[in-house]
């Protein structure tokens, strides 16, 4: 969902008086979206009509139409090192290599990054450093609140992973994916420990099976 987000939008936001954004209080966002959207341009997409791109999006259309959810939401299949990623709050890219994954590998990565779409985290996020800067994106406004929107910013990332994770075991649970054959996607990238936006591989493994245990529908952190 959005993979080392926090340590991109600050980039943003030191860099923001430079790049040039629009007066008032929504200067940060747009700081923030043009970073996003950066990113976005720099994936090669996929061929539409390759076999593997074929079967992601099939596997990604299935997940859009069992969730029900009225938030608007693109796939673009890309090539490259990138295996899933939620961008803008309604682009998910997914690397056409997930294809050769298992089937509910494949899914819960994709639907992980659909439930950043559906929950609205990249709004809430936005929201947050609009919240600590609602002026011009200057040194003189970024300086002083920098720690402390950093450290929020991390807290809710990481809140915001969990609750992606739990909204995708709800969502395969429900056609019928075990949990066992799921948790596999978190062992894509090998063991991962704890970083400023995601918690370790073990802690969200350990998660899933708490809520699995609770019964579907149980609440994510935060």
């Amino acid at each position: 969902m959005m993979k080392k987000l926090v340590q991109l939008a600050w980039v943003a936001v030191v860099l923001g008086s430079t790049v040039g954004a629009p007066a008032g209080g929504t200067e940060i966002v747009a700081v923030l979206e043009r970073s996003q959207a950066m990113r976005l341009e720099s994936f090669a997409q996929a061929e539409a009509q390759g076999p593997r791109a074929l079967i992601v999006r099939g596997s990604f259309d299935r997940l859009v139409q069992s969730a029900g959810s009225n938030a608007p939401v693109e796939l673009r299949v890309v090539t490259g090192a990138v295996i899933a990623e939620c961008l803008l709050g309604r682009v998910v890219v997914a690397n056409e290599s997930l294809a050769d994954l298992d089937e509910p590998v494949r899914m819960f990565l994709l639907a992980h990054e659909l439930g950043h779409v559906a929950l609205g985290h990249w709004q809430r996020l936005t929201q947050l450093y609009a919240r600590y800067v609602p002026g011009a994106v200057a040194p003189r406004n970024t300086d002083a609140v920098a720690d402390a929107l950093l450290s929020e910013a991390s807290h809710l990332s990481v809140q915001h992973e969990l609750q992606a994770d739990a909204f995708a075991l709800d969502l395969l649970r429900s056609l019928g994916y075990p949990l066992e054959d799921m948790l596999g996607a978190f062992f894509v990238n090998g063991m991962q420990r704890d970083s400023s936006t995601h918690p370790g591989t073990g802690k969200r493994v350990a998660h899933l099976r708490s809520l699995a245990e609770r019964g579907p529908g149980a609440p994510a952190p935060g």
